[in-house]
């Protein structure tokens, strides 16, 4: 593995590597026939989102982040990564992303816990930066507050961002939520009616939806909240639970619905509460239907 004075070397010295690096990288190759993806997911930190469990700071140390991701994205069963471009960058030179399905992360600008946290803009990938790139989709998060002009603006975004991707027939992975404020502070509606709603909402962006998946949270009544779309979905990890088996159970029955094909797990996985990476990772990918991985074969 690369070290982190060798990877900033590369940054200040030889950044063309980069790109170069992103060029040659081995290609996902797709998944065999009833086969659902497990993707990691590490994209809040350029919301300015670092909590983890009870550590308000747990994803601000980015060496000690992308050595969790690098140990993830190792298990058996593991098939891709969602991030923005400096996390993709770094995972790339240090090899970690070779034959992984890679989503960039596109709309960061709502800052977390800020005024403007609705006014989603897209400051990270355009679609035209993840074809360069050679990624194979993008994802944007879509939330629909009633209250908060800034909505419309981010549907009009996430809608040119759907044809953007469609375009050069890459994945448009939306992550639709209806929210609202408390105390001023931005929270998501997880029961079935909104989120069913904001599921509506988001397989009508867009031209085309013949590229679009959704990343949708577990919630109450998943058997409803599956059927309101067609449209394949990898269910999102969430906040680091404290009971783990309780949020394996959640994600188990989620992907017994027809329209679940997979999980875009982040926290849950890179900061479990027992702090061992490689087992959360290996107890989300048992769900799939692939067996835990024995000792001999877990390294690589």
């Amino acid at each position: 593995m690369t070290s982190l004075d060798e990877l900033v070397s590369v940054r200040m010295s030889d950044p063309a590597r980069i790109a170069a690096r992103l060029a040659s990288r081995t290609r996902f190759a797709g998944l065999a026939p009833g086969e659902r993806l497990l993707i990691i997911a590490a994209d809040h930190p350029a919301r300015g989102a670092l909590a983890a469990g009870r550590d308000p700071a747990a994803m601000a140390d980015r060496w000690d982040l992308l050595q969790r991701i690098v140990v993830a994205l190792g298990r058996p069963g593991v098939h891709g990564f969602l991030g923005t471009a400096d996390l993709v960058e770094d995972l790339t030179v240090l090899g970690a992303l070779e034959g992984k399905l890679v989503l960039g992360s596109m709309n960061r600008g709502g800052l977390a816990g800020t005024s403007f946290e609705l006014d989603d803009r897209f400051t990270g990938y355009d679609a035209r930066g993840i074809a360069e790139a050679g990624l194979d989709g993008g994802k944007m998060l879509l939330r629909i507050d009633p209250d908060d002009p800034a909505s419309v603006d981010t549907l009009e975004a996430c809608g040119r961002a759907v044809d953007g991707l469609a375009e050069r027939r890459l994945i448009a992975l939306v992550e639709p939520f209806w929210s609202t404020r408390v105390d001023g502070k931005v929270r998501n509606q997880l029961d079935p009616e909104h989120v069913v709603r904001a599921i509506a909402i988001a397989s009508g962006l867009g031209r085309t939806s013949a590229y679009t998946w959704l990343k949708l949270p577990v919630v109450a009544d998943m058997v409803r909240v599956a059927a309101a779309s067609t449209l394949p979905t990898l269910v999102l990890g969430g906040e680091v639970a404290e009971d783990a088996d309780a949020a394996l159970a959640g994600w188990a029955a989620a992907l017994q619905q027809p329209s679940v094909r997979g999980l875009a797990i982040g926290r849950s996985l890179l900061y479990p509460a027992g702090g061992d990476v490689a087992a959360a990772v290996d107890a989300a990918v048992s769900l799939l239907g692939t067996a835990t991985p024995s000792e001999e074969t877990s390294t690589r």
